[in-house]
């Protein structure tokens, strides 16, 4: 008898999804795709955008002043310069560039030398320079001479923020942070120096200074020095910060001596007859992160004078003469030059685009 033939079981069918769609570990990896391919596209954008931007920082940019490789002095003749720091887009950025004083919009003379901190006079320049490492970058102050070739060079253990030179071309000075980058908070360092030229005497470090205050020496751990301005070859002002305070010192090189005269000033700038100090001074109510308003400062009086700037001002401004104050504020291509009279009157009028570290020579 045959025995009946097997038959195999149907296979089981997969259960329909149910009504609310695909399973969670489904979504969770569908959720976890979009997210991958979002970011993918948002890295891949900013690449080309900052590819882009860095080309075209090689591009002059329509309406920008003209630029051109040249020879530059620093010596006084061939008339009033301004010298800056040219932020121009194109081959020459971040060059010291020259224009006739009186044509600040002009064709700039493009030196070849590159500083991310510049000032000069009589024939002596200050330069402060990064050197891209593969890790860190690393910072140097470069004297130049009226040739703007390098003398004499000198380590900077910090970023560059401030530089100023003797009106005689024999002092030069120049400011870094040590650590921080801003001036608006209080968690910074910063680092001082001043070189006399004549037998590149170096004095690293300000705050190795006695600090005088009211006929008393002060000590104190946290002193910070920064925004030096000359008065001759041994007498100079600058900021020093203690005890949470802001103050205006004298200086005196040969005694090695900073000597207090006025709270809350800072970066001050000595007018060229030696009478006023114009200077970035917090305001109350203002914003903490953009605090300083730009004051001058009589000397024999101590009288303050608010300027028309209203705006935050945070730089060290410079005297075009002795009514006129120059300063930088933000711009397209980094930071535009301002002018403003000294004595609280007039209003503020751009001088000059895409420059910044101005310095008048002539």
């Amino acid at each position: 008898m045959t025995a009946p033939a097997t038959v195999d079981p149907a296979p089981a069918e997969a259960p329909a999804p149910g009504p609310e769609g695909p399973s969670p570990l489904r979504r969770k990896l569908l959720v976890l795709l979009v997210a991958v391919l979002l970011l993918a596209g948002v890295g891949i954008g900013a690449v080309r955008y900052a590819a882009d931007r860095a080309d075209r920082r090689d591009q002059e940019q329509a309406g920008g002043p003209p630029v051109h490789a040249g020879t530059l002095s620093l010596d006084a003749a061939g008339g009033r310069r301004l010298l800056v720091r040219n932020l121009a887009w194109g081959p020459h950025r971040d060059e010291i560039a020259a224009v006739p004083a009186d044509a600040p919009d002009g064709p700039r003379t493009a030196s070849g030398v590159k500083c991310l901190r510049f000032h000069a006079a009589a024939g002596t320049g200050i330069c402060l320079q990064a050197e891209h490492g593969a890790l860190d970058d690393t910072y140097h102050a470069s004297v130049l001479d009226a040739s703007l070739h390098e003398v004499r060079r000198f380590p900077a253990p910090g970023i560059p923020t401030r530089a100023r030179v003797s009106p005689s071309g024999h002092l030069v000075g120049w400011t870094v942070f040590v650590s921080g980058d801003s001036y608006a908070g209080t968690n910074f360092s910063t680092r001082t120096a001043i070189v006399d030229t004549r037998n590149w005497q170096f004095y690293d470090n300000l705050e190795n200074f006695h600090l005088v205050e009211d006929g008393h020496p002060v000590q104190a751990a946290d002193v910070n020095v920064w925004g030096v301005t000359f008065a001759d070859d041994n007498a100079f002002y600058a900021t020093v910060a203690t005890g949470g305070r802001t103050h205006l010192v004298r200086g005196d090189l040969a005694a090695r001596t900073l000597t207090t005269l006025h709270q809350n000033v800072e970066c001050p700038s000595l007018s060229p007859d030696g009478t006023r100090v114009a200077y970035k001074k917090r305001v109350d109510g203002a914003d903490p992160a953009a605090p300083w308003r730009l004051y001058v400062l009589d000397l024999a009086t101590m009288t303050e004078t608010a300027t028309a700037e209203q705006r935050n001002i945070d730089d060290q401004a410079l005297w075009a003469d002795d009514r006129t104050l120059l300063y930088s504020m933000p711009g397209d291509y980094g930071s535009d030059l301002w002018t403003v009279p000294a004595d609280g009157t007039g209003t503020p009028a751009v001088l000059t685009r895409s420059a910044v570290a101005p310095a008048y020579l002539g």
